[in-house]
Formats: structure tokens, C-alpha cells, sequence
């Protein structure tokens, strides 16, 4: 790893973001993540224990880095998020969506849009438009401004986490800010 990489969030978190726990919480896990990267997938099993169990205590943030050289299909999950956003449904999709094997296929995108109860007009709309497609980019500039370069990456109260994603030492990476 490079010593020149940032360990600052670039992007402070805002009303752009999708927070999920306490508003007035005095931690904030911020994630860069990819929904076909076999490491999110991993530690979101992490988070969202920690997101179930923490959630009145921290603010959780999920940002768009799909790392499309690796993962084709990523920046199209991403833009599916969003359009379920539109509709209210962000955090639902974006558990779905990681519940799904690596590779994420049109079909699981649509099943998974079913499944939430979406409109599916507007959704189908939304993706064949690339509705979202400058949001999805927006979160992954202000990835490589913060100097991320792989997923999952973590930021806690703006400082670069580079250890463990387990529950654990995460939990207790959350508590020495409290």
C-alpha cells in the first residue's frame, strides 16, 4: 500500500447520503463498497450485525465504488439501489442485493425490485435511462478523492479503518470513538 494514500474522507457525510442508524449519533461508519465484490459480501455481514445491534448509537453510510473492471454487473447494482431509493427502499435493496451470489444478473435485479414491492414501471424506467448513473459516479469520485482504491473500504468519523471486518474488532474500533 502506498504511504501517499489519503486517510481522510474527502466528502464529508451529507443529505446525499443513505444513513441508516441514529441521526445525532457521534459515530459515523461510513463504507465504500461494490455489490458483486466477494470482500463486501463479507463484511457486510459485519455491518449489518452492527447496524442491528448499534444502529441507536452510530450512523451507517453506504457509498458506490463498483469497481467496474473487476465486477461488470456493479455499477448497474448501484444504479438499482438508487431507483429503489427513489421509492423509499434503499437499505432493503442494498441487503438483497449482497444476499445475491457474487455476480448479479438482470434477472436478480428484477426479482429483487418484486420482491420489495417496487413500482416496476418507474424502476425499469429509471434503469434503462441511467437515472442514477451520476449519483452512483458522484459516490465513487468522492471514493477516489478519499483515496480508495478497493472495497470495502471504511471510514470511521471521517478516519481511514484499514483493520479487520469482523464484528468484533469492528464493534470495538466503533466504541473507542464513543
Amino acid at each position: 500500500m502506498s504511504q501517499s494514500r489519503a486517510t481522510q474522507l474527502a466528502v464529508p457525510v451529507n443529505q446525499h447520503d443513505h444513513i441508516d442508524g441514529a441521526v445525532d449519533a457521534t459515530v459515523t461508519l461510513v463504507e465504500y463498497g461494490d455489490y458483486e465484490c466477494p470482500y463486501c459480501e463479507e463484511a457486510q455481514q459485519a455491518v449489518k450485525e452492527l447496524r442491528r445491534t448499534m444502529n441507536d448509537r452510530v450512523q451507517f453510510v453506504f457509498r458506490h465504488f463498483p469497481l467496474t473492471q473487476l465486477h461488470p454487473h456493479a455499477e448497474r447494482a448501484a444504479e438499482a439501489t438508487e431507483a429503489a431509493a427513489e421509492q423509499g427502499k434503499f437499505w432493503e435493496m442494498h441487503d438483497l442485493l449482497f444476499e445475491e451470489p457474487t455476480e448479479i444478473t438482470e434477472g436478480e435485479l428484477q426479482d429483487a425490485a418484486a420482491t420489495l414491492d417496487l413500482d416496476m414501471t418507474q424502476f425499469d424506467d429509471e434503469l434503462a435511462m441511467h437515472t442514477h448513473r451520476n449519483r452512483v459516479h458522484e459516490d465513487l469520485i468522492s471514493g477516489a478523492q478519499s483515496g480508495v482504491i478497493g472495497t470495502p473500504t471504511f471510514f470511521i468519523n471521517g478516519e481511514r479503518y484499514d483493520e479487520q471486518w469482523d464484528v468484533t474488532p469492528l464493534r470495538g474500533a466503533l466504541e473507542d470513538v464513543m
